[in-house]
C-alpha cells in the first residue's frame, strides 16, 4: 500500500489487511476469540454524542491570529488552580474538579493491525473515560470511533494532529497499540519532514484535507508549517516484530526504535517472550526506544505475564476501589529504564500499563493546560 492509496481509506476503518497480506493461522484466531471474549466482558459501552472542538464555527481555513485565547471560557479561579497544580501528582479529585474542567488535549487512539482488536482500544477508551478523562476528546468528530487504523494515512493523521492543536490551543497525545505503536512513531517522522517537506492540514470535522500546509500557531498567532509541529506525549505497547513484514510499515524498518524530537515524552513498552513483537529477551537492545534529539525517551518493561493482544483490556479496573485508588496515586521511578512488578496488594488486568499510561496522560494533560492559559494571560497583559 503506498502513502497516495492510503489517503482514500476511511480513517478509522476497520483494520483490514493490506492487499497480499494473510493472517496467519493459530494467530489470527485467537485475536478473533479474544476480541469477541473483550466484549461480551464490558469493552463496548453507550455511545456518547461527540462534540465539536473550541472553534465549532471555523470548518476550513485558517484560524485568525488570537482566535483561540480570546475564545477560551475558562474563568479566573478555575485558571489559578490549574496553574497551581503539579502535574507530577495529579489526584483524582485534580481530575474530576479541575482538569475536566478546563483545556483538554485530543488523545488519538491507534489500535493493532487485525480484526477485531480495535474493540480492545475501545476497551480502554472506557477505561479512560472512568477514570475522569472527556470522552469527546477521545471519540472522532465523524463517526464517534474510539480509535484509527493503522492501516490510514500518517499524512492524513500528521495533518489532523496540526489543525487540533491550532483549534484547540492544545497538543494532542498518540497512544498505540502493536502495529497502531508504529504507526504513532511514523507520524512522528512525518511531523518532523522525514517523508516530505510539505504536508496538507487535515480537517477532521469534514474529513478532508485543506487547501494549505501550514496552521496559525494558536499561542504565538504565527504561521507555521504542519511539518515542525510536535505533540506532547506517545506511547507504543507491543510495536515492531511480525508487522515489518506489512508493506505499509517497511518504511519503519530502521526507524522504529529511534524517536525524532516531535514528541516532548514517548514511552515504549516492551513484553518479554513476546512472539509477536519479538521482544524474546525484554529490555535487550534490539527492543530498547531511544531519542534522536530533545525527546524523553522512557522504556518500560512489563511483567511476562502480560500478553501482547489484551494489554489494552483495562476498561473494568476503574470500578474496582482498591484498583482506581491505587492507579491514581501511582508514580512512576522516572528512570529511562524501567521494569515494572505486579503490586501485591492489588489486582487487575493490565493495571501496571493502564496506570502508567494514565500518570503520563494527566501529566501532560495540565502541562498543555498550563501553557495555554499562560499563553492567554500575557496576551492580555499584553494588551
Amino acid at each position: 500500500m503506498n502513502r497516495l492509496a492510503e489517503l482514500i481509506l476511511p480513517k478509522s476503518t476497520r483494520p483490514i489487511p493490506p492487499a497480499g497480506h494473510t493472517a496467519r493461522g493459530p494467530v489470527s484466531h485467537l485475536i478473533a476469540v479474544l476480541g469477541i471474549a473483550a466484549l461480551a466482558a464490558g469493552c463496548a459501552t453507550t455511545p456518547t454524542t461527540p462534540r465539536a472542538p473550541v472553534v465549532a464555527d471555523t470548518v476550513s481555513g485558517p484560524m485568525e491570529r488570537g482566535a483561540v485565547l480570546r475564545l477560551l471560557s475558562v474563568d479566573g479561579n478555575l485558571e489559578d488552580r490549574i496553574l497551581a497544580l503539579d502535574p507530577e501528582c495529579i489526584s483524582e479529585q485534580d481530575v474530576q474538579a479541575t482538569l475536566a474542567k478546563g483545556p483538554t488535549p485530543r488523545i488519538i487512539l491507534l489500535h493493532g493491525g487485525v480484526y477485531p482488536v480495535h474493540l480492545l482500544m475501545k476497551s480502554f477508551a472506557t477505561f479512560l473515560e472512568r477514570m475522569g478523562y472527556p470522552g469527546d476528546k477521545l471519540r472522532d468528530p465523524i463517526d464517534g470511533a474510539y480509535s484509527q487504523s493503522p492501516y490510514g494515512s500518517s499524512e492524513r493523521l500528521t495533518g489532523e494532529i496540526a489543525w487540533y492543536y491550532e483549534h484547540e490551543g492544545v497538543r494532542p497525545m498518540m497512544i498505540g497499540h502493536s502495529q497502531g505503536g508504529m504507526q504513532a512513531v511514523k507520524v512522528l517522522y512525518d511531523l518532523e519532514g522525514a517523508f516530505g517537506e510539505s504536508i496538507p492540514v487535515w480537517n477532521p470535522i469534514t474529513d478532508t484535507p485543506e487547501q494549505r500546509s501550514t496552521i496559525t500557531d494558536p499561542l504565538t498567532g504565527n504561521t507555521r508549517p504542519v511539518v515542525g509541529v510536535s505533540v506532547a506525549y506517545v506511547s507504543a505497547v507491543g510495536a515492531g516484530g511480525a508487522a515489518f513484514f506489512l508493506p505499509n510499515q517497511w518504511i519503519m524498518l530502521h526507524r522504529l526504535r529511534t524517536i525524532p524530537g516531535s514528541v516532548d515524552e514517548f514511552t515504549g513498552y516492551i513484553i518479554p517472550g513476546d512472539l509477536i513483537a519479538w521482544t524474546l529477551s525484554g529490555g535487550d537492545n534490539t527492543s530498547l526506544f531511544r531519542h534522536e534529539g530533545a525527546a524523553k525517551v522512557r522504556n518500560v518493561t512489563l511483567p511476562n505475564s502480560y500478553n501482547h493482544i489484551t494489554v489494552p483490556r483495562t476498561s473494568a479496573l476503574p470500578n474496582d476501589p482498591r484498583a482506581r485508588a491505587w492507579i491514581n496515586a501511582y508514580r512512576p521511578a522516572g528512570a529511562e529504564d524501567e521494569t515494572l512488578r505486579t503490586p501485591s496488594d492489588v489486582s487487575g488486568d493490565n493495571i501496571l500499563w493502564a496506570a502508567d499510561v494514565w500518570f503520563s496522560i494527566k501529566k501532560h494533560w495540565c502541562l498543555e493546560a498550563q501553557s495555554l492559559i499562560r499563553a492567554r494571560r500575557a496576551a492580555l497583559a499584553a494588551r
